[in-house]
């Protein structure tokens, strides 16, 4: 069951629609195979799944990245709701570098968005009650944790829901910019 793969803009970063095959009793689906993952040269050893819920529409969460030797690679999807999804390129000498791709992923389309390492990634809770999940392929560590401001003006990331008061984490209110940065990405 190969699921339907596209790069983004920024090609490394792929959305990702698994197949779902549904019938009176409900659904099945594979949102990952590892061997159809390398079929597809998708090739990424995860080792923890992540799982959050954001009551409040609007909650932004991020843009998060851990630096080397603990960088992730994140495959992220929706059990419930929707999610303005952002990836920022961080890798020094890539012809993108600080640019950014973004998609919608919700429970009902089914497609989930790959980050490889090298990127920052965030998103924003476009409805209720939201659940993310996401496949890491490295283990948390707090003291290579990182991030870059969500709403740096230099990234130019078109957040959607304009005029409302966003929910914010204090940690992330207070990440610095890209421009002060040292990028740990080669």
């Amino acid at each position: 069951m190969q699921p339907d793969i596209v790069s983004l803009a920024i090609p490394e970063v792929k959305l990702i629609t698994p197949r779902k095959f549904g019938d009176s009793r409900g659904f099945f689906s594979e949102v990952y195979n590892k061997r159809s993952f390398a079929a597809a040269g998708i090739e990424i050893d995860f080792v923890q799944d992540n799982h959050s819920l954001s009551g409040t529409v609007g909650t932004v969460r991020g843009l998060h990245y851990q630096s080397p030797p603990f960088a992730q690679d994140k495959l992220v999807r929706v059990l419930k709701g929707a999610i303005f999804d952002v990836a920022v390129d961080l890798r020094k000498g890539s012809p993108t570098y600080g640019q950014h791709v973004a998609a919608t992923l919700t429970a009902e389309d089914w497609t989930q968005i790959l980050v490889p390492i090298g990127f920052a990634h965030g998103f924003m809770t476009l409805e209720p009650d939201t659940e993310v999940v996401y496949k890491v392929s490295n283990y948390y560590a707090p003291d290579n944790d990182h991030g870059i401001l969500w709403d740096d003006p230099a990234l130019g990331i078109d957040w959607p829901l304009k005029g409302i008061d966003f929910e914010v984490s204090d940690k992330d209110r207070v990440q610095p910019k890209l421009a002060d940065i040292t990028s740990p990405f080669a």
